[in-house]
């Protein structure tokens, strides 16, 4: 009888590792911190997944689990098929924060013309924000200041954003108060410009309505070791969708329609909210000195803006 040949060896099956996804909503998309507890997982077979570091494991149903409890975790995932073959285990770490902070701290002081707020009691790593539509659009806040001058938008609102990106309820800061200097028409002459008084901060809001005939120029001086950074439209409503404006380097707007003289200009309507138009410009003509702008409606329907400056330390 011929020998009977060996029974080869059996083939190992390796599983695939799963592969696991969670919404990074902290600083930045890798610093392991959210507040949402939802987990994806992608898997070719069956799936478990284990809070204490594999000492208990729990089936994983369709293709997401949830964690749950505020702070840090400890997160193990392993692919699972129907012979209880499992795959290399797959280890993450994250910190979950669902709990909203506290409202932030306004304070509102009158400066000349302008409407002062300064804002504290934000938690460590946390940023604050504010909305000129009544919460419709968030805007974030730069430095711990915020200077407002114009007269059409009478409220804002405030409010924080913790490092996982839980919005704190929201703080009402009245911007019109009757007989005060701070709600205040701008200035309809080039060369009386009205002036605005920044008194360190770093985020400003101009607001004002203008119709045909009715510009607005304003003047602002940057002071020494700071750089206009931006300056963008926040808010617009108009039944028209175009209006002009234009910056001079200059304590008056002089240039008439000389646009050579003129450090930016252009339309601008709703396409352009969030656009810095100043994103083109040399940073050497954004240092100190003095910027007039001039903001104008054509038409005869009225409309509402509101344009935010953004000032940072010259690098």
């Amino acid at each position: 009888m011929p020998n009977e040949l060996p029974s080869p060896n059996p083939v190992a099956v390796v599983l695939a590792k799963p592969v696991l996804s969670f919404t990074d909503t902290g600083l930045s998309v890798s610093d392991g911190v959210t507040r949402i507890g939802a987990w994806q997982v992608s898997s070719l077979v069956g799936w478990e997944y284990s809070f204490d570091m594999g000492v208990t494991w729990t089936r994983g149903e369709g293709d997401f689990f949830d964690v749950r409890g505020d702070g840090a975790k400890s997160i193990w995932v392993r692919a699972r098929d129907d012979l209880g073959r499992t795959s290399e285990i797959v280890m993450v770490s994250c910190v979950l924060d669902t709990t909203p902070p506290a409202p932030v701290q306004a304070e509102v002081a009158t400066q000349e013309l302008t409407r002062l707020v300064r804002v504290s009691g934000i938690e460590p790593q946390g940023s604050w924000e504010y909305s000129m539509d009544d919460q419709r659009t968030w805007w974030p806040g730069t430095g711990n200041r915020l200077a407002v001058l114009g007269n059409a938008l009478p409220v804002m609102w405030l409010r924080q954003v913790d490092l996982a990106g839980n919005p704190s309820p929201f703080e009402r800061v009245n911007l019109m108060e009757p007989g005060s200097p701070t709600w205040h028409e701008a200035s309809g002459n080039p060369i009386q410009p009205s002036m605005l008084s920044l008194q360190q901060a770093r985020t400003v809001v101009l607001h004002g309505s203008v119709v045909r005939g009715d510009a607005d120029y304003i003047r602002w001086e940057i002071p020494v070791g700071q750089r206009l950074q931006a300056l963008r439209l926040v808010h617009y409503v108009s039944p028209d969708p175009i209006a002009f404006f234009a910056l001079q380097r200059a304590p008056v707007f002089d240039a008439g329609i000389d646009v050579n003289r003129m450090l930016v200009y252009g339309h601008m309507g709703p396409q352009d909210l969030k656009r810095n138009v100043l994103k083109d410009v040399a940073a050497g003509q954004l240092t100190a000195g003095p910027m007039t702008l001039w903001f104008q409606q054509t038409g005869p329907q009225a409309t509402e803006y509101a344009i935010e400056l953004v000032f940072a330390p010259v690098e």
